[in-house]
């Protein structure tokens, strides 16, 4: 039986498509298409909004899902969470959701919102976060462009923000940060005690995460003499121990390690400094701890 998966539509689809072909999956959707199409006969997905995946698959209406730990909590929904996957639409850092208010409004902490009007898509979050400082005010669901309805509409806003950028632009400026969330890989309750279900969900899982990883870092790959070798091998992090193969010229040695790729221009210099040579950086796909 097909895992019925719920694939996020909108800002986070394109980053979940490439993150899903990386792990192996060929997956494709046409732009009015809510049915994409992927090379695994065991997997059935579905494109629905971020929003709504985590109540459907607290509902038994799909398997599992890939959506916000915002929208799980917005919903209040009870569910698997299989694992957390650090990506966005932009970065892979979390995102924020924010109280905003324009540059010169008065207020400067959520205990400034008593008797003020508020515009957000996560209604629930918001007032639950008033409760919890005592603070009343009236909260409006907002269906889009948040960010243009203060101060003419509303005292404030709870928006989502993953650089700032946006914010800024509209001369808003962030009080505080009401949650911050990530990508997060759900399960419904009964589909994770089906064994079948549950190891098909468990595979999928690894290989995004593989993915993930994978993005991070390259494979390095250099030829060392032998003099220099343990002083190559004290500057070369790796993720356990480097793998060192002899060449048919017995006084030299290749050398390969997965490093993050964010130190490898700090590295290489003082690499071909201590004498490696033919130094390769190789993009990865997938690794997996």
């Amino acid at each position: 039986m097909a895992l019925i998966l719920g694939l996020p539509k909108g800002s986070l689809q394109e980053a979940t498509f490439s993150m899903m072909r990386k792990a192996g999956f060929n997956v494709s959707a046409g732009s009015r298409s809510y049915v994409p199409s992927v090379d695994d006969p065991e997997l059935n997905c579905r494109l629905i909004r971020p929003q709504e995946i985590s109540r459907y698959v607290e509902l038994g209406l799909l398997d599992a899902g890939i959506t916000g730990y915002d929208w799980i909590y917005e919903n209040g929904s009870d569910v698997v969470e299989v694992c957390e996957m650090c990506y966005s639409k932009a970065t892979s850092r979390p995102v924020r959701w924010v109280l905003a208010v324009p540059n010169d409004s008065a207020i400067t902490s959520v205990k400034d919102l008593n008797g003020k009007r508020i515009a957000t898509e996560a209604v629930g979050l918001t007032k639950r976060y008033l409760a919890q400082h005592e603070v009343e005010a009236e909260v409006e669901f907002s269906w889009g462009a948040t960010e243009v309805k203060a101060p003419e509409l509303v005292d404030a806003i709870v928006e989502l923000t993953e650089t700032g950028s946006s914010l800024r632009a509209n001369n808003l400026r962030i009080v505080e940060t009401i949650l911050t969330s990530t990508t997060r890989l759900i399960a419904n309750r009964k589909a994770w005690d089906d064994p079948q279900k549950k190891k098909k969900i468990e595979q999928f899982s690894l290989l995004l995460q593989g993915a993930l990883a994978a993005e991070a870092r390259v494979l390095l790959k250099l030829n060392v003499p032998e003099a220099r070798l343990d002083q190559i091998i004290d500057i070369l992090p790796s993720l356990h121990a480097p793998t060192i193969n002899k060449l048919n010229d017995d006084t030299w040695f290749a050398i390969e390690s997965v490093i993050e790729e964010s130190v490898v221009r700090d590295i290489v210099p003082p690499l071909r400094a201590a004498g490696a040579e033919g130094i390769i950086e190789i993009p990865l796909n997938k690794v997996i701890f």
